[in-house]
C-alpha cells in the first residue's frame, strides 16, 4: 500500500510504499535531510518533527531511539531514519542553521 509523505517547508509530497524510512521518503522527493550515518542512527542530525495528528501514522519510536532523543521525543521530534511510514504523514524538516543565518542577515538587510 502507498501512502503521501509531505515534507514542510518545502510543501513537497511523494507517494512511498509502507515501511519506508522518512529519510528514504525525503529522498525520493528531492528533500534534503542531513546525515553522516547513513540512517544507522549515529549521527542524530536526520532530526524531523512530526505534529501529533501525525504521529499515529508512523511506526512508534523503539527504546534505541527514544534513549538518543530522550525529552526531544516527547515534542515531536524523531529520527526520519528511523521513522517509519504507516499511514499518510507530513512532517517538518528543520531549517539548516547556515542557511537559517544567512536567510537572518538577508531579512536584517531589507
Amino acid at each position: 500500500m502507498n501512502h503521501k509523505v509531505t515534507f514542510q517547508p518545502s510543501g513537497k509530497s511523494v507517494l512511498v510504499r509502507e515501511g519506508i524510512s522518512l529519510l528514504h521518503a525525503a529522498r525520493d522527493a528531492g528533500v534534503y535531510i542531513p546525515t553522516r550515518c547513513g540512517g544507522k542512527m549515529g549521527c542524530l542530525m536526520c532530526k524531523v518533527q512530526v505534529d501529533a495528528a501525525s504521529a499515529g501514522q508512523l511506526t512508534p519510536p523503539a527504546e534505541a531511539e527514544k534513549r538518543k532523543l530522550g525529552s526531544l521525543i516527547r515534542s515531536g521530534t524523531r529520527l526520519s531514519c528511523q521513522a517509519r511510514v504507516r499511514g499518510a504523514v507530513t512532517v517538518t524538516v528543520p531549517e539548516d542553521k547556515l542557511k537559517a543565518a544567512v536567510r537572518k542577515q538577508l531579512e536584517a538587510a531589507r
